[in-house]
């Protein structure tokens, strides 16, 4: 029998690791001090309570409401004021003090305009946020803290959240910080800068879980929130990809994301915020389709409200318009696809043009709207010139609209398929399965793909859709990504169909039907639930499912807590098209070191509400898990990080005092 000695394990990882790696480690740790002092400060962070984790859906565009539950971290801020001030101030002051902080620019400027005794209120305010502030930033190393302060108050700050309250000694010095920050004339900016640094602080990871684009009014405002958010990762949603596609110049997500803001009539986001110019689209609308009412073409919505009847009647023309070369690109683009196996979305060349009729399925429906004129009978997926030239100067706009692209490689870098983080999956749609629960395989080119592995497949042929230069591989990830928009198969729609010509055209409303996946019955089986878990490799004794994409109908008693707690929908209706339907609107998770929050929301009414009135959002909170002993950085997916690096570190310690690396002291 042979034992390894320590220095004989320590030998063999310094073989499998590897004396370069060592000496490229050696340059940013050159000492046994370095080295040895990093290893206390990383086993030290192993022991800290693990960050808040914040769960977002399915937010459509609708950036007032993001904005406030993003800003309240879903009521994370809230508890916190009741937690330190429960028992020594009023309700109303409570109130008064939160939207403070959700909103410090505006919520001073009324409150300054009020207040009788400024002085005495900037004391009091100053020293009930620094105590707050100390409370959200306890979690963290002094050193992550310092990265998130604010340039101009960094210090002060630092010094004031770390004051230790029974050094009698150091209390006048703290006193004279805040007196002086009030004759400087600079408490109104300090309020704001540590008000900020609470919202960050609150929240350690924002975790959005797909379609963030479409419907509601401000998709690009909630990008521009996000390019700044200190740490954030997406799941792509079906309404992502469109608009990625859209952005890599793929033709039909073009006319699809054009199509969309039609119909809720929010142009604006792509000629005012994105600067595509509509107007040859316009222009060949009314040309087309002047003598058309286009009256299923009319725009729904809150925005739709705001628009005079000319408007409409332009939008509706427009909208008609881009919705028939939408039809005729998807076809081209199934014809090229029949590993796809959408044939059944075939139907322009199912309409007998002269009776205004169209076969489906070997039955016969009446069009409601046989006004086609772009349309040849004989070649009906063909554009034709007018259509084609159009296309040409849409597509420049996409390709060209630099915030586009700016906002849609957010995506790229902080996106992905799916994640599993910190033991949960999270994915927008579902898994493809079958009826009897077992993974679906998909043909992907001359391969089948499956589980995880499809997944991987179809993220990487996402990415070279849009960034890779050899056109044939290009045009085959765009097309992947708008088959993951509408597809049978797409794990991000979940869906056999996506009936929209039948919806603009027929009024039987079987053929509006759109058959789900069998996911969304078997998601309720906490064993195929697990069996997910298993396949994309965590305990599923221990781990959970997270998605959204299909909105939980609370009004009609639907919970989002599904398979016995293993999978939760947090789609619970941000969009207000679909909040008559859930009866609330949105659903968002919060994962603390002591467990797991699930908060639904009601209807947020408005910002300016939300700061004269400090109405906040009605919440309700569901705790899900609950443990005594909170969860620690060593029990996340930093902690194996932290682990391997506290590793090498102590191979380099060894190697060092083996004379195998030298100190460069």
């Amino acid at each position: 029998m042979v034992f390894m000695s320590f220095d004989d394990e320590n030998n063999t990882d310094l073989n499998d690791r590897g004396i370069d790696y060592l000496k490229l480690l050696s340059k940013q740790y050159p000492t046994i001090d370095a080295a040895s002092t990093e290893i206390i400060n990383l086993q030290a962070i192993f022991n800290l309570p693990k960050g808040t984790e914040h769960f977002m859906s399915d937010i459509h565009g609708e950036n007032e409401s993001f904005n406030h539950v993003l800003r309240n971290a879903s009521g994370v801020i809230k508890r916190k004021v009741d937690e330190i001030y429960g028992n020594s101030l009023r309700d109303y002051e409570k109130k008064k003090l939160a939207t403070l902080i959700y909103y410090p620019e505006q919520k001073l400027e009324m409150i300054l305009q009020k207040e009788k005794n400024i002085e005495d209120w900037y004391k009091i305010t100053l020293y009930r946020l620094i105590q707050i502030c100390k409370s959200v930033s306890s979690k963290y190393t002094r050193s992550k803290v310092r990265k998130a302060l604010p340039p101009d108050f960094g210090y002060i700050i630092e010094e004031l959240i770390h004051e230790d309250g029974d050094r009698i000694n150091k209390q006048e010095y703290y006193n004279k910080i805040i007196e002086t920050i009030i004759d400087l004339d600079r408490a109104k900016a300090f309020i704001v800068a540590i008000s900020k640094l609470i919202q960050r602080l609150a929240v350690d990871r924002l975790h959005v879980i797909g379609d963030i684009y479409d419907r509601g009014p401000g998709a690009d405002i909630i990008f521009d929130t996000l390019m700044g958010y200190h740490s954030l990762d997406i799941q792509w949603g079906n309404h992502d990809i469109l608009w990625m596609g859209a952005a890599a110049g793929s033709e039909a997500c073009i006319c699809n994301s054009i199509r969309i803001s039609a119909k809720y009539a929010n142009l604006h986001i792509l000629e005012e915020s994105y600067g595509i110019n509509l107007l040859p689209l316009a222009t060949f609308a009314m040309d087309v389709y002047k003598s058309d009412n286009c009256h299923k073409f009319r725009p729904e919505g809150m925005n739709a409200q705001e628009q005079s009847e000319k408007e409409l009647n332009l939008i509706a023309m427009m909208h008609k318009a881009i919705a028939i070369i939408q039809f005729k690109l998807e076809g081209q683009t199934i014809k090229g696809h029949p590993e796809y196996g959408m044939e059944d979305r075939l139907l322009l060349d199912k309409i007998d043009y002269e009776k205004g009729t169209i076969d489906i399925k070997g039955k016969e429906y009446k069009l409601h709207d046989n006004y086609f004129p772009t349309i040849d009978a004989q070649n009906p997926y063909e554009l034709s010139k007018e259509e084609r030239e159009l296309i040409y100067k849409l597509k420049y706009s996409f390709l060209n609209s630099n915030k586009l692209q700016e906002h849609v490689r957010l995506l790229f870098s902080k996106g992905s398929m799916y994640l599993v983080y910190n033991s949960n999956l999270l994915f927008h749609g579902c898994i493809p399965i079958s009826e009897d629960g077992k993974l679906k395989e998909i043909l992907i080119g001359n391969e089948l793909y499956s589980g995880e592995n499809f997944y991987k497949k179809a993220e990487s042929m996402v990415r070279e859709g849009y960034f890779d230069n050899d056109m044939e591989c290009k045009i085959k990830g765009m097309d992947l990504m708008w088959y993951l928009w509408c597809g049978p198969n797409s794990p991000l729609y979940g869906k056999e169909k996506m009936a929209t010509f039948e919806r603009y055209f027929i009024s039987d409303k079987k053929t509006h039907k759109e058959e789900m996946s069998p996911y969304y019955n078997m998601r309720n089986s906490e064993e195929c639930c697990k069996s997910i878990l298993r396949e994309f490799g965590i305990d599923p004794e221990k781990s959970h499912i997270v998605n959204g994409h299909v909105p939980v109908k609370v009004a009609k008693g639907e919970s989002p807590i599904k398979a016995n707690g293993r999978l939760l929908v947090i789609d619970g209706g941000f969009a207000k098209a679909y909040q008559t339907v859930t009866g609330i609107a949105g659903y968002t998770l919060i994962s603390t070191s002591y467990g797991l929050m699930l908060a639904s929301h009601e209807p947020f009414e408005s910002t300016q509400k939300a700061i004269e009135e400090e109405r906040d959002i009605l919440s309700s909170t569901i705790v899900l898990e609950h443990s005594a002993t909170r969860k620690r950085v060593g029990d996340t997916d930093a902690g194996v990080e932290l682990k391997s690096q506290i590793k090498d570190l102590k191979l380099l310690l060894h190697a060092y005092r083996k004379g195998l690396i030298k100190e460069q002291k």
